[in-house]
């Protein structure tokens, strides 16, 4: 290929894809990735849940009229992330490593790791992105459980801190349950 027309070629993508990276914006602040997770090598657990902000929506929608409070929580997030895998000897020092990897990255970037829990084996930590005294625009949770699972969870929104016990709660996600007395001292 001559340097012309290879040049125009480069012009001519470069015209065609800015317009569409600009659409696409910086990501969520509280949005974290993971990286690759490996599942068992037994074929055991591996669960991974994304909802989206459509889900999102249609679930305050539905929620609306008998609980409005979770109604207006749900509509406050963009994204709930929720990874389970199974443990085995496959993957038990990958997730080990990913789960230091992901607590050290989170550190890096300004999370505040709010809540620790080591408690017969198991290992939990729960990290917030906030934006100043008004909201929390990101909770990361990870969890290990040795003879068992790892999980990482990272709901991405604009969390008013007095509704994480509640999001917790409504969620199931027992770390954030008994998150907000940790986010008001903060």
């Amino acid at each position: 290929m001559k340097p012309s027309r290879f040049s125009a070629l480069t012009a001519a993508f470069l015209v065609a894809t800015l317009p569409m990276l600009a659409l696409a914006g910086d990501p969520e602040p509280g949005l974290f990735d993971f990286g690759k997770l490996m599942p068992p090598g037994n074929g055991g657990q591996f669960v991974e849940v994304n909802v989206s902000p459509g889900l999102l929506g249609i679930a305050a929608t539905l929620t609306s009229k008998q609980e409005p409070e979770v109604s207006d929580l749900i509509r406050s997030l963009k994204s709930v992330r929720v990874n389970v895998i199974g443990l085995d000897d496959s993957n038990r020092e990958a997730l080990l490593t990913q789960i230091q990897k992901v607590r050290t990255e989170l550190e890096g970037k300004g999370w505040e790791r709010v809540v620790t829990v080591n408690e017969k084996g198991q290992d939990v930590g729960v990290y917030i992105k906030h934006r100043g005294e008004e909201a929390i625009e990101g909770v990361v949770v990870t969890v290990l459980e040795p003879g068992k699972e790892a999980v990482f969870i990272n709901v991405v929104g604009d969390l008013k801190p007095e509704k994480i016990a509640l999001l917790g709660e409504k969620l199931n996600i027992a770390p954030l349950s008994k998150l907000s007395g940790a986010v008001k001292k903060s």
